[in-house]
């Protein structure tokens, strides 16, 4: 297969021409063909094929053509009878995928570099060059126009010249004069202008014995240029006139001249920030690549790849750096903005960047090749063997760079960028990612632009400023000059300000390049606009971070085509992919993503968070029927992805529930706040299982106080029953027990009047509980006979295990040992009969503390393991801690201190940790106590506070 960009456009394999179609499709393959093997964006791909007046429709015929393409690179695989090439979406953009000697323009530049190469003979070198430019068929990108192509047909036309008079140069010192003649004759005639190409057609002639022709040639060209231009012939060429006229040797090209070194090195940096703040690990890590420059036996150029969100200081970082080593740079530091992101214009071309680097360097304009290629190639020469330190600050690409990087050990080079030059990294750079500024660091930003003294009077509202500039050095910057221009203002009431204003207007500034919002534009107008239009509707989002599945949904895409856009946006710093798969922004992006997604329509808003509604409701449903198989289900909406796929297991509910659990919340009250009373009730419901065995009982009376709210708003009888029980339940589990039994009484009385006797039974069964909590084990027993009573009429197994093991809990208490024994028993019969994990470990926990009770601690020991066992298994770390305390009772009454102490040490960690400060100070109590007993131990029942035997008696809680 072979792609021909050099004359009219043909595509060859398996020795036949292939049709390439019009003249859009043939600008979008050479758009694409140019930057083989490279992602090309949509945005450069538009701007190449259509200039910059794209019709409005571009997008939709762009991907018309790419699809048309497609189909052109499957018949050119198809004819050469293997896959040569594809062509493929990648985050960046659309990738033509082939080997580039496919491509004539790579093949000619490959040749061009052979022929440089110095180490190579110069008939190596001259076959080269000679085979490069045989590719040449007439003027590159015949059929197509525009001012890309024009552009592009310039540099290669440059790129040709030079690599002629490469050649030519080679040849002559090879002895082939009459080649050159040849060739160089019909290459004059079309480039009448170009000097280069005279001098050595004359010095051709010359060699061919022909000195009254090429006398005659410089007589014609001086006239040219005067009539043309208005100039007289260069030196190289006067000087080759006179050496023929006086029969002297040739002077020597202008290329073998060597260029004088500067006056005196460049010193480009611009000045250091006087304030310069912390970073003390990214400036150690720079300091120890200087161990590389010149290192024994290192041949490559040290590179370093600064990256990171708009504002965060990475120019800041590279200069101060750069100024604090120049000393060890003697033969100059180079400095460049690229401006790879900047409102003021477009991005530096290499090629300019290269040309100011040369005229650093005091090269004179007559010693600069003609072609971008060996301009790079100069630069290259005049830093080998020099101790040059080159910043290129404000990379828009790997791409922009490359051409900028010295050959030579003795430099370094230092690269900033908001995007991860992940090819520069891929090579070798050594990657820093600047992150925010930590809080010792952002509170030492303020004191050293305010002040010590004024930051240390007011170290809240200092604090208070870092968190609402979000720790970004940019918006600390823009807050600290308010302040430092009103000296007299408290940092109290700059933070109040701060605070109120909910946008980005407190860090807008004259200054585009001080302005926050406008930082941040130069990043998002950078995006394709898929990858635009996810990081608005990310600013719907009412979470702390996000998953790759509940982006796809809030994009209305399925994952595969979410991913490379979540990549781009991380690419460009605008995310951060802080946990694998997971992705969050600082509050400042936060609320610039927020003030884009005000700009999409009330009607896409609305659905994109309907569907991010129904995913998180959806999947938290699925997690929680994988957790708790055994409660009643409820009906929630179906969706187009299926949430299984996500969860195949527990372990996978309970880590998505966790990593979920403040999304959760946050996305109930976005339902509350638009007034989706189903979302917000069935919210509360999913999320009851995993904030009960995770011990967040605040968690839980919130949400279900939403839940309630939005069920008496719905009106549907049953749903309110249910709200009112789960509600009262949780006050109960969280200690407000009046409240608890004013929300159980609602929803019995509720269920009387509606004659729904399953909801009677379970407000029967959490009364019982509610009221055990409070110690009136007798009213507590009259409930649970109640829900037993019903739940077997019913017909509900399951639940009749629950209700059996509260009356055998309550027998116990009130030291009806036999009925509990019978009821216990039997409730764990029917638990393990249908599988219920939970209510099996429940009922293992009531037959310890009847059999401690009854003075059998060794079977106490026996059922408290086995009921710890079942609650690891299903992520009961509530009930686990309960069950702890109870081990350490078991075993300080069996006279085993160590086993006792460690159980405890383990319950009072979780308490701690599920924020139950009076069973963590019970336990406490109990350690304490414990260190004056033989072998640390106590076996004083009346010093711990409990009841008969040392038993912990905290009731059992009810089915959900």
């Amino acid at each position: 297969m072979e792609l021909r960009l050099l004359g009219e456009m043909r595509l060859r394999a398996g020795g036949t021409s292939l049709d390439v179609g019009g003249r859009r499709q043939q600008a979008v393959l050479a758009a694409l063909a140019v930057d083989a093997g490279r992602p090309v964006g949509i945005e450069t791909l538009i701007d190449r094929v259509w200039d910059a007046a794209p019709p409005a429709r571009a997008r939709d015929l762009l991907y018309s053509r790419l699809s048309r393409l497609r189909q052109l690179v499957r018949q050119a695989n198809a004819a050469a009878g293997e896959p040569v090439a594809k062509l493929e979406r990648r985050p960046a953009g659309y990738v033509l995928d082939l080997d580039a000697d496919l491509v004539d323009l790579h093949r000619f530049r490959r040749l061009v570099e052979h022929g440089r190469d110095p180490r190579l003979g110069d008939a190596q070198r001259s076959a080269a060059l000679g085979e490069a430019l045989a590719l040449w068929r007439g003027t590159p990108l015949a059929n197509l126009s525009g001012a890309w192509v024009e552009q592009v047909r310039d540099v290669w036309h440059q790129a040709r010249l030079d690599a002629l008079v490469q050649w030519a140069r080679l040849c002559l010192r090879l002895g082939h004069a009459a080649e050159v003649i040849g060739v160089l004759q019909d290459v004059v005639a079309e480039h009448p202008l170009v000097e280069p190409l005279e001098v050595l057609l004359m010095r051709a002639l010359r060699a061919a014995g022909r000195d009254a022709e090429a006398l005659h040639r410089f007589a014609a060209v001086r006239q040219r240029l005067a009539d043309e231009l208005g100039t007289d012939p260069g030196a190289e060429l006067r000087d080759l006139h006179q050496a023929i006229l006086r029969g002297e040797p040739e002077p020597a090209p202008a290329s073998a001249r060597p260029v004088s070194p500067p006056v005196s090195p460049p010193a480009q940096l611009p000045p250091d920030t006087a304030v310069f703040t912390g970073r003390g690990s990214q400036l150690r890590h720079l300091d120890g690549l200087l161990a590389g420059v010149s290192a024994a036996g290192s041949t490559a150029v040290v590179i370093s790849a600064v990256s990171g969100t708009a504002g965060v200081g990475k120019t800041a970082l590279a200069v101060h750096w750069a100024h604090q080593v120049r000393d060890r740079f003697p033969d100059g530091q180079l400095y460049v903005n690229l401006r790879g992101f900047d409102p003021g214009g477009p991005p530096v071309a290499p090629a300019e960047a290269v040309r100011r680097f040369l005229d650093a360097f005091d090269v004179a304009p007559a010693s600069v090749p003609v072609s971008p290629e060996a301009q790079v190639g100069l630069y290259r020469s005049l830093l080998a063997d020099r101790r040059v330190l080159v910043v290129l600050d404000n990379a828009r690409d790997t791409e922009q760079v490359r051409p900028l990087l010295p050959g030579a050990a003795t430099c370094l080079v230092l690269v900033t960028s908001r995007q991860q030059l992940t090819g520069l990294i891929a090579d070798g750079a050594h990657p820093i990612t600047l992150d925010l500024l930590t809080v010792a660091e952002a509170r030492e930003f303020l004191a050293r632009r305010l002040g010590a003294h004024r930051v240390a009077a007011e170290p809240t509202a200092a604090d208070r400023i870092a968190t609402r500039c979000a720790r970004l050095p940019l918006a600390l910057a823009v807050v600290a000059a308010r302040a430092a221009t009103h000296p007299h203002f408290e940092l109290a009431v700059l933070a109040d300000e701060l605070h109120q204003a909910r946008d980005l207007t407190p860090f807008a500034g004259a200054d585009p390049t001080a302005d926050v919002r406008s930082v941040f534009s130069w990043s998002y107008r950078q995006l394709t606009s898929a990858a635009a239009r996810l990081f608005q509707l990310l600013g719907l989002h009412p979470g702390p971070d996000i998953a790759v599945p509940a982006a796809a949904e809030l994009a209305d895409l399925a994952p595969p085509y979410v991913r490379p856009l979540l990549a781009e946006l991380a690419h460009a710093h605008l995310l951060v992919e802080h946990r694998p798969g997971r992705y969050t922004f600082h509050d400042l992006l936060r609320a610039y993503a927020a003030e884009q997604a005000a700009t999409l329509p009330a009607r896409e808003r609305q659905r994109a968070l309907r569907r991010l509604v129904g995913h998180y409701l959806r999947t938290a449903y699925t997690a929680d029927r994988i957790l708790h198989p055994h409660r009643d289900p409820i009906e929630v909406p179906t969706g187009p992805h299926d949430p299984p796929a996500l969860l195949p297991d527990e372990a996978a509910a309970w880590a998505w529930f966790s990593a979920e659990h403040p999304c959760l919340l946050a996305v109930q009250q976005l339902a509350a706040e638009r007034c989706w009373h189903r979302e917000v009730w069935q919210l509360a419901w999913t999320l009851d299982t995993f904030q009960y065995r995770r011990g967040r009982r605040q968690d839980l009376v919130t949400v279900w106080q939403a839940g309630l709210a939005a069920a008496q708003r719905e009106g549907d009888t049953a749903t309110v029953i249910l709200a009112h029980r789960r509600l009262g339940h949780v006050c109960a589990n969280a200690g407000r027990h009046d409240d608890a039994l004013d929300q159980l009484g609602r929803a019995l009385a509720l269920a009387n009047d509606s004659g729904d006797l399953p909801a009677e039974a379970h407000a029967h069964h959490a009364l019982a509980w509610a009221w055990g909590r409070q110690g009136e084990d007798e009213r507590a027993l009259e409930h649970a006979a109640s829900a037993l009573d019903l739940y077997r009429a019913l017909g509900q197994a399951v639940s009749e295990a629950a209700a059996l093991n509260s009356v055998g809990w309550y027998s116990a208490r009130l030291g009806h040992h036999e009925r509990a024994d019978t009821h216990l028993r039997a409730a764990l019969e029917l638990a393990r009969r249908h599988g219920h994990r939970e209510g099996e470990a429940d009922t293992l926990d009531s037959l310890g503390y009847l059999a401690e009770r009854c003075g059998q601690h060794d079977r106490a020991l026996d059922h408290y393991q086995r009921a710890r066992a079942l609650l690891r298994g299903i992520g009961d770390t509530y009930g686990e801690a309960d069950i702890l305390e109870r081990l350490g009772n078991a075993h300080t009454a069996l006279g085993d201190h160590d086993q006792a102490r460690q159980a405890w040490r383990q319950a009072h960690s979780l308490f701690q940790a599920q924020r139950r400060g009076a069973d963590a100070e019970r336990v406490q109590r109990r350690l304490d106590a414990a260190r004056g007993e033989p072998g640390g131990g106590s076996s004083s029942s009346t010093a711990r506070g409990t009841g008969a035997g040392g038993v912990v008696e905290i009731p059992r809680e009810p089915a959900r």
